[in-house]
């Protein structure tokens, strides 16, 4: 069976000699679906002392973040949904801040914070509060304090609610079970030494609340004159699957049996057969009792045994469910609980984006421009999502009888807040095709937005000219070794009729380094739309080889023509 997340917790505070206590921490573990995706969270934040509503910033930080962490969205990353969340947090804070009538009534606070997810440690941290690691035997700071010495004195030079840029540090680790995390305000680190410190949490027991209480205890014994707080946790299990249960895991349903038009399954009945392949069949069916129509889409036999396919299958059901876009297909929960493997989709009439380029050579920009523009939409919405679509390509995307983009196809879906959960399936490399798959997947790089401006701008240039705007590799490419391998086919020597500012806005959305691309969907767009001059201007600038090195090489053959016609005419 397949393990999971493990943690316990275990905290103590005092106030110390103090008559307020400022400091504040809270901690939880996710359960059922949320555990893979969300784990589980601390924090600890410490007032500012010399501002009197500090325990209520501390307080107000620690219960929002808890709660705001674990309600955001499942496909976030951590870094994701912690920036959002902690951003959130700060501008509240500022905002009170501003709106005070006197600086010591401020809410200003420390605030470190980490998540555990799969097997992966994730540290969040403003101000002097720490977070330590224990590792086989061995303390290890993984923060840094944020302070400034001035005249003698230690001051803050971070703090949440300070300020309304505010600045995060991250540390991100792997994570071994039987390692133990401490969370800590300067009241007892201060007065504690890192070995004293590694002592007491090696003899501490697997008693966390009383490892925490002989913490704070020894830190006043040693004559702290501040609130001490020391939250831990205990890494008791880590997940892990090994490739036999991924595949139990991702093939526990059946697979259906091929189907034909009058077979009902789960209360659907098949209406036609829309397609029937190697590796998928899909069916127009439709509910029984409202007569409402879906696609029904199931895996192969030929792929019932290859957890890789099966994971992407799955995948694409669950991206469909969470995005809710007009340019985007929908998937559904079916209407009950399903006996075999299938998922249920929009039913999209029209015809696919290949269809409409073979019976549309060279069309008008404006037409394409129109197209492309709900594409961005729809690939905005994986964005906003913390997803990457990665098989961009003509046959994934649908324009229906209104002329509606649908983008369709989430089984290479790259989900921010699934790729922090440890599996064995290899997925570094996208299955998608070869023509619009962007090159940093093919040199062993990550993924990310502009990846799939690479492909959107592939199929922009294809729409506009018939071609492709790299030399299609005789066998399927599955490495780069350098981005210079590719060179780029201007569209002007498929179509001269494009603007050169239309040249210019493919050439650069079309960089085999991501770094050169933009750094949006909507600058790809807005330049597609309008002239930008200075991208018309790069485009003059270049060398007519580059340009047009067609012209170039008919120019100089007619010149050795005439050339060979000249000696023809003077020779004796």
């Amino acid at each position: 069976m397949q393990t999971q997340l493990k943690l316990r917790f275990g905290g103590c505070s005092v106030g110390g000699i103090k008559a307020l206590n400022q400091d504040a921490f809270a901690a939880k573990l996710a359960t059922g679906r949320e555990l893979e995706f969300k784990g589980g969270a601390a924090v600890i934040a410490d007032g500012v002392s010399s501002c009197a509503d500090s325990h209520i910033a501390s307080q107000t930080s620690v219960t929002s973040f808890i709660e705001d962490y674990f309600s955001t969205p499942l496909s976030w990353s951590v870094k994701h949904s912690v920036s959002r969340v902690m951003h959130s947090l700060n501008r509240w804070l500022h905002q009170q801040n501003a709106t005070s009538a006197r600086e010591k009534d401020s809410m200003l606070c420390t605030f470190s914070a980490v998540v555990v997810k799969s097997t992966s440690l994730h540290c969040f941290h403003v101000g002097d509060s720490r977070i330590y690691h224990l590792h086989n035997g061995q303390l290890e700071q993984l923060t840094q304090d944020h302070t400034r010495t001035e005249a003698g004195r230690n001051y803050l030079a971070r703090v949440l609610g300070g300020d309304s840029d505010l600045k995060v540090d991250y540390h991100g680790c792997p994570l071994s079970e039987g390692d133990r995390l401490l969370l800590s305000s300067d009241g007892l680190h201060e007065f504690l030494s890192p070995q004293q410190i590694q002592q007491q949490l090696l003899k501490g027991g697997s008693d966390l609340e009383q490892c925490a209480r002989d913490l704070v205890q020894a830190a006043l014994d040693n004559g702290s004159d501040d609130n001490a707080t020391a939250l831990l946790i205990a890494v008791d299990q880590l997940p892990r699957e090994t490739l036999d249960e991924s595949h139990q895991r991702l093939s526990r349903l059946p697979v259906p049996p091929v189907m034909r038009p009058g077979n009902r399954i789960d209360g659907y009945e098949v209406l036609d057969v829309i397609f029937s392949g190697t590796r998928s069949h899909m069916y127009l069916v439709k509910d029984c009792d409202s007569g409402e129509q879906f696609v029904l889409k199931a895996p192969s036999e030929n792929f019932s045994e290859d957890p890789l396919y099966l994971d992407g299958f799955i995948r694409e059901e669950w991206v469909g469910q969470r995005i809710s876009h007009i340019n985007v297909m929908k998937t559904f929960e079916p209407k009950q609980p399903k006996r075999f493997l299938y998922y249920l989709g929009e039913y999209i009439q029209g015809e696919n984006l290949r269809e409409w380029i073979n019976d549309n050579p060279q069309p008008p920009l404006e037409t394409v421009r129109a197209l492309v523009k709900q594409m961005v939409q729809g690939l905005r919405a994986f964005q906003r999502a913390d997803m990457v679509h990665q098989d961009l390509k003509p046959e994934n995307i649908m324009i229906d009888r209104d002329g509606r983009i649908k983008i369709l196809d989430f089984g290479t879906v790259l989900i921010a807040g699934v790729e922090e959960i440890a599996s064995p399936l290899d997925k570094s490399v996208p299955q998608g095709s070869v023509n619009y798959v962007a090159p940093e997947y093919l040199v062993g790089e990550a993924g990310n937005f502009r990846s799939d401006l690479f492909s959107l701008a592939v199929i922009c240039y294809e729409m506009l000219t018939g071609a492709l705007p790299f030399k299609e590799p005789s066998i399927k490419r599955v490495k780069l070794d350098h981005y210079n391998q590719l060179n780029y086919i201007p569209a002007l020597q498929q179509r001269s009729d494009l603007p050169l500012w239309v040249e210019g806005c493919l050439h650069k959305a079309l960089q085999p380094n991501p770094a050169h691309r933009y750094d949006a969907l909507s600058e790809f767009l807005q330049d597609l739309t309008q002239p930008n001059p200075a991208l018309e201007a790069r485009i003059k600038r270049q060398p007519l080889l580059d340009r047009n090195p067609i012209r170039v090489w008919q120019g100089l053959c007619l010149i050795l023509l005439l050339l060979n016609l000249l000696q023809l005419l003077i020779r004796p």
